[in-house]
């Protein structure tokens, strides 16, 4: 079993945070996807708050993975497991939102899953990158929409 653990903190507050995470349209504004892949997903609130069981499929380069919503507490946690995907297997994550001291919003982000023996050797690695920029995409972008800077 891999994990990853990333923990950011941002000025934006856990309501816009929120906002963009629930909204899988906003994702490719924000994240190291480069768009949504409609046709795959299953689910979507045309009103950008997706809700558990929504499937949600995210295109990057040339792979296309889904991730469905398993647990939704408005304003501080979003879980996910992967629908599919064909480089892990077992994959759950969690998203959850707490008040910074004074202001503003930790991001904690983490996840577990299972590759095969050879996407072993180098996913770990490249997911923990890849799950930071998220991360930080987010901050960033929700301070953008308060108008502030990541710490």
């Amino acid at each position: 079993m891999h994990t990853y653990d990333i923990t950011v903190t941002t000025t934006a507050s856990p309501e816009t945070v929120w906002r963009l995470l629930v909204d899988a349209a906003s994702w490719p504004l924000w994240s190291r996807v480069d768009s949504l892949d409609a046709a795959r997903s299953v689910g979507l609130d045309p009103g950008g708050d997706d809700g558990v069981g929504a499937v949600r499929a995210f295109r990057t380069g040339r792979t296309v993975t889904g991730e469905r919503l398993t647990e939704k507490v408005e304003p501080r946690l979003l879980a996910y497991e992967d629908a599919f995907n064909p480089s892990m297997r077992d994959y759950r994550a969690r998203i959850e939102l707490t008040p910074a001291p004074g202001s503003g919003t930790v991001i904690h982000w983490y996840g577990t899953y299972r590759t095969g023996r050879l996407t072993g050797l180098f996913l770990p690695r490249y997911l923990r990158t890849f799950m930071r920029g998220m991360a930080e995409g987010l901050a960033r972008h929700a301070e953008e929409q308060q108008g502030g800077p990541t710490r």
